[in-house]
């Protein structure tokens, strides 16, 4: 099993900027990639970026550039910054792992609220 531990969320103003960690512990093998997907009230989980073992990244349209992802392989840790957020980007944000296989981990959520 792997333990996905997040840390960074929080509340930040419109137009500001957060960076979110996920350490990974346990067993570790077989990981393709790690991401963080979001989850609004009353709406579904979406992808938010990816990243994948030999390091190609994938972001959801709406980002438009704002975030980066990156790991620290030595450290087990993924990371997002957020830059230039919006309201609407409220959520709980949550750590994904994904295994050769097809089976996913996930963490417990951190919540990010854009508010003035």
């Amino acid at each position: 099993q792997v333990r996905l531990v997040e840390s960074g969320g929080g509340l930040v103003q419109p137009g500001g900027s957060l960076r979110l960690s996920c350490a990974a512990s346990g067993t570790l093998i077989g990981i393709s990639a790690m991401g963080w997907y979001r989850q609004a009230p009353g709406k579904q989980r979406e992808l938010v970026a990816s990243i994948t073992k030999r390091d190609t990244t994938t972001y959801a349209d709406s980002i438009n550039g704002r975030f980066t992802i990156s790991r620290d392989n030595a450290k087990n840790t993924v990371y997002l910054q957020m830059d230039s957020l919006k309201p609407e980007e409220t959520a709980v944000y949550y750590c994904n792992v994904r295994r050769d296989w097809g089976a996913q981990n996930w963490g417990q959520g951190t919540q990010v609220t854009v508010s003035s």
